[in-house]
């Protein structure tokens, strides 16, 4: 008796001290301590290898961290063993709603409830959890399955913390707010729930400063706390966006509160991940490319790094790499991942690459194929994303900026391609501008070969008069631009656009006259000497104007004289 006394009493001090170790792994999860919770759990799979929830949980582990094939491994060996191994076809469920596979899904689901015992809850809440963290989420049936738990046991906080999670991503702030609040009320240890609580906050009419004070609060409660840190880094930076004057200085902050959260959790490859999604956020380049190379240094395998190196080498000027860098992570990765802003930076970077200037300064393509497989990714992005050539504008005037022309022509022609584009008026213009100013610094045998991107151009100016009648540079940059076609229906186009653009910038008073007085003597020369031929008396009148404006205009003079 006695020695069963003593094993009896082992056992059950060995069963506290395993639930101590497993509520150790959850907290660790909970604090996005990713590889803590691991090591916790394969000590615990070592000791306990009967125990099916530990495979569970270091699965789940696995798939917050997007390494599937792992997490499929351990799920598998959970599956079969004695205790709770229907925790793991949950898991495996979830990789069902992964791969895009509901009803495969719905039957371990049902298997699993069919399993359960009248008090059996965290099942429940765990398929909810799948429903909301799948690569592809259904809401509405993860608040289905929690609100199964909370009817077994109503003071679960656990079912209401993740009730409100299903609420908040299905964008019903209202309910998940209310679910936040139960959860605290059963538990007010929960600091995830107070995290939630302030986010909705932050989201309700831009209430940053509540905000603050609601995570201050949690900093206050637990200053250890990782995800609090990482909450205030994305509110200093939301809020930077919305107040510009603001914005560098709430983006030091963000950027201190992120470090404050990475030197909280791991510093795992998977937390750098996430460091490294926020430099790329707040466009802190320098960094993301430092960051990536440490990465690459602790594993050479996982090819999203080179996903962050193509962009951070791409802004610090590094094109060559940047390309290199693109391409070997599009050719390693799941095609599935691949996104239309990789195909943009490769286009970008061989663009780049692949244009430079002749000893005049003017813009010259060194290596043909290079470019045409630029303007070819540049266009696979749009296809790939329509939307994308909303953030166009941006790019294509950093390359109008850098008096790259040519390429800076070919972005606003793409962004333009899409009819819902946001900046339509200005990239229609850009395209223009840019093939204009392309066109000025060819030489006189590439001028006489780019008569079809003028006629673009046309094309692009008459889409900004439509959008705004009253686009005075519109005008001026048509007639520009059809000066140079030279045919007779573009100098009839070159005529009317300069009185377009001369009856606007009258009308516009003295102020405005002065100011665009080149422009303006411009406008009543070349279409004054288009006017001689078939309008002799309008011809008069500009000349005449434009003498009012310069004297000395030789040109001027010479044309009012041929005329008399």
């Amino acid at each position: 008796m006695k020695d069963l006394k003593f094993i009896g009493l082992s056992l059950l001090f060995f069963g506290v001290a395993s639930a101590q170790d497993v509520n150790e792994a959850k907290k660790a999860i909970d604090a996005e301590q990713y590889q803590k919770a691991k090591t916790i759990l394969k000590s615990l799979i070592t000791s306990s290898p009967d125990e099916g929830k530990n495979y569970f949980l270091l699965g789940d582990v696995y798939l917050k961290q997007t390494e599937q094939d792992s997490a499929v491994i351990y799920f598998n060996k959970g599956k079969a063993v004695k205790n709770n191994p229907e925790f793991n076809n949950i898991g495996l469920g979830q990789v069902d709603l992964n791969n895009s596979n509901a009803p495969a899904a719905q039957a371990k689901f049902a298997e699993v409830e069919k399993s359960l015992g009248k008090r059996d809850v965290d099942q429940l809440i765990y398929i909810g959890r799948a429903y909301i963290f799948s690569d592809k989420p259904d809401y509405k049936k993860a608040v289905e399955f929690l609100n199964k738990a909370i009817a077994k046991d109503p003071k679960s906080a656990q079912a209401y913390l993740s009730l409100g999670d299903a609420y908040y991503g299905d964008r019903k702030q209202n309910e998940a707010y209310s679910a936040y609040r139960n959860a605290l009320q059963y538990d007010s240890s929960l600091l995830r729930a107070k995290l939630q609580l302030a986010v909705i906050t932050k989201n309700t009419r831009a209430a940053f400063p509540e905000a603050i004070k609601a995570f201050d609060g949690i900093v206050a409660a637990n200053a250890n706390y990782g995800p609090v840190y990482r909450e205030l880094a994305e509110t200093y930076y939301i809020w930077g966006v919305t107040e510009p004057a603001k914005k560098t200085e709430y983006n030091a902050k963000a950027l201190t509160y992120y470090e404050k959260y990475m030197s909280l959790t791991d510093y795992s490859l998977n937390s750098r991940m996430r460091h490294a999604d926020f430099l790329l956020l707040t466009g802190d380049y320098k960094a993301l490319e430092a960051e990536a190379l440490k990465m690459q240094q602790m594993d050479k395998v996982n090819p999203r790094i080179l996903r962050y190196l193509a962009y951070s080498l791409y802004e610090n000027g590094k094109f060559t790499e940047s390309s290199a860098a693109m391409k070997e992570w599009i050719s390693k990765a799941d095609p599935k991942r691949i996104i239309a802003r990789d195909y943009l930076y490769l286009g970008l970077a061989d663009l780049a690459s692949s244009v430079g200037q002749d000893d005049k300064g003017n813009t010259v393509i060194k290596n043909q194929a290079t470019f045409d497989e630029a303007i070819a990714n540049i266009k696979k992005a749009a296809e790939t994303d329509i939307s994308i050539t909303n953030e166009f504008n941006t790019v294509g005037q950093k390359l109008f900026k850098q008096k790259l022309y040519g390429p800076a022509a070919v972005v606003f022609e793409v962004a333009t391609s899409n009819p819902d584009n946001r900046n339509m008026m200005l990239d229609s213009f850009y395209l223009a501008y840019s093939v204009y100013y392309d066109h000025v610094n060819k030489s006189p045998e590439a001028q006489k070969a780019n008569v079809e991107n003028l006629k673009k151009a046309d094309v692009a100016l008459a889409k900004v008069i439509e959008l705004n009648a009253n686009a005075q540079d519109a005008y001026l940059y048509r007639a520009k631009v059809n000066r140079y076609i030279q045919s007779p229906e573009s100098l009839k186009t070159m005529a009317e656009s300069y009185d377009k653009y001369i009856a606007i910038v009258v009308a516009a008073g003295p102020a405005e006259v002065t100011k665009q007085k080149a422009n303006l003597l411009d406008a009543y020369a070349n279409a004054g000497a288009y006017y001689a031929v078939t309008d002799k008396a309008k011809a008069l009148d500009y000349f005449n104007k434009a003498l009012a404006l310069d004297p000395n205009d030789e040109f001027v003079k010479g044309q009012l004289k041929a005329l008399k």
